[in-house]
């Protein structure tokens, strides 16, 4: 024969070798994929949440009927009956919705506002470290929360609000306040726990 051969050795050992590669790579990628999702993953579930809850129409969602049946003796009503919330040009209290609807709005209202802040903080700790970390995570949660309401308004027998955003930022800011607190004073206490 002429021409140049390879000897099958060298042909074996390169197969070998590419499968040693391939499996390290594989374990590179779990590993990575592993770390990848533990970061994300509480994020992409309030995400998943989120798009979930504002495809639904307003008579998907709604607690009345629960509301009705765990509070059948209207607790709270004499103190609620106070509340006059200004919301969309108008006042909405007991007197102009009732008073399950009424509980219903503020249980809604307090969903968006710990809703987002959760997704902050979840979005905060996504993020690499950096001098504009909470920045980033409150800008990125104030996008999500016009996004969300964008959809919202694609959902039949819903309406996109102003108010809803300013709501789930004004949730976001308060959670990332809150959490640097607890951040300064755990930093604090492990600073006053190591010997000197």
């Amino acid at each position: 024969m002429t021409g140049f051969q390879i000897p099958m050795r060298l042909i074996v050992l390169a197969i070998l070798q590419c499968q040693v590669l391939h499996v390290e790579f594989q374990k590179h990628i779990q590993i990575w994929y592993s770390h990848l999702m533990k970061k994300y993953l509480f994020v992409l579930a309030i995400l998943l949440l989120l798009f979930l809850s504002s495809g639904q129409s307003y008579e998907q969602q709604t607690i009345v009927p629960t509301l009705k049946q765990w509070l059948p003796n209207k607790p709270l009503e004499g103190l609620l009956s106070h509340l006059q919330i200004p919301y969309w040009g108008r006042i909405v209290s007991i007197e102009e919705r009732g008073y399950y609807y009424f509980v219903e709005f503020l249980v809604r209202k307090a969903a968006h506002f710990f809703t987002f802040g959760l997704l902050a903080i979840g979005v905060y700790f996504a993020l690499p470290s950096s001098r504009f970390r909470t920045l980033f995570a409150l800008l990125a949660t104030a996008f999500i929360a016009i996004a969300d309401e964008f959809h919202q308004s694609l959902t039949g027998g819903r309406t996109a609000s102003g108010y809803d955003v300013l709501l789930d930022t004004a949730g976001a800011v308060t959670c990332l306040v809150l959490l640097h607190f607890v951040l300064v004073v755990q930093s604090s206490i492990q600073k006053q726990r190591k010997p000197r």
